[in-house]
């Protein structure tokens, strides 16, 4: 996992200036990681003026990671403008990069895991807060407890939550996938179901909820999920509307979990839209960071 820290921030009167000294390295055997996720290592100390003209140079590399991501204009401008008002834009995209890697990693359909990938700590779904529509489902630990605590609050105030679908190992999707073209054809099934190697449920970290079809959304569990998931660190992958984006026809079922730094990044910089901030991180992380 790795290891970044903050050695020295300091702000300017009447303009802004922030110094930071990152320490980014990376301890092996602390988690697996994808594809060479956060395999950083730099020392440096950054000036950073965003007031200045010409730029300064975290507020060009900024530039650079929004138009490689194809964040749309308006976005990228309210981004950009709330990076040159403060650290806080920075200091929560370095909270959600010292994570677990696969918390924020980048699977759609030009991205994929590993065929070979099965995470370690997957563990059962029981009758907890929450119910299950069939035995053997599982998820990866910390999801399992996010999705534990979020079943009770929802219980607290009248909501059953229930688990239709979690983990998927790579030949499961595989074995989805290809019922699915046999029945619907190439193109709608693209359009509803994920290759092999490119469905988040691969990650263990997703469930779909309740019904698993759009009529979810206007039951009382899918309005509560909507409004308070993102308390609990998971976000909604496919929203409607953004079916060019993510490459999927809206699933108001499908929740993968994030974390809460991540989830607060994802609502609070991308207008709760999981596909920009996770195109955002992996540009940044291929580019190296600052």
């Amino acid at each position: 996992m790795s290891s970044i820290r903050f050695i020295m921030l300091s702000l300017g009167m009447g303009f802004l200036g922030v110094y930071t000294l990152l320490s980014i390295g990376c301890s092996k055997g602390e988690t697996q990681n994808p594809a060479g996720v956060g395999q950083q290592s730099t020392e440096q100390i950054l000036p950073v003026h965003l007031d200045e003209n010409p730029p300064g140079p975290y507020a060009v590399f900024l530039t650079r990671i929004l138009e490689e991501a194809e964040i749309p204009p308006a976005l990228a401008r309210h981004i950009q403008e709330v990076a040159a008002e403060g650290p806080a834009f920075l200091m929560d995209l370095l909270a959600v990069l010292e994570g677990d890697p696969y918390l924020r990693v980048l699977v759609d359909k030009e991205h994929a895991l590993a065929a070979g990938y099965e995470p370690e700590d997957l563990v059962d779904l029981t009758r907890g807060s929450y119910q299950v529509n069939r035995q053997g489902l599982k998820l990866r630990r910390a999801a399992e407890l996010a999705l534990e605590a979020m079943a009770a609050a929802a219980q607290a105030d009248g909501v059953t939550l229930t688990v239709s679908s979690a983990y998927r190992s790579y030949a499961y999707q595989e074995t989805v996938y290809t019922r699915n073209v046999r029945e619907s054809g190439q193109e709608t099934a693209d359009q509803e179901s994920a290759r092999p190697g490119h469905s988040q449920h691969q990650l263990g970290l997703v469930v779909d909820f309740g019904s698993i079809d759009d009529a979810f959304a206007e039951t009382r569990a899918g309005r509560w999920i909507a409004d308070q998931a993102h308390l609990f660190g998971w976000s909604l992958s496919y929203p409607q509307g953004y079916e060019a984006l993510t490459g999927y026809r809206w699933e108001s079922w499908h929740y993968r979990y994030v974390g809460r730094e991540l989830s607060y990044f994802i609502d609070t910089y991308f207008n709760g839209i999981q596909q920009y901030a996770l195109r955002f991180i992996y540009q940044w992380e291929k580019a190296g960071g600052l």
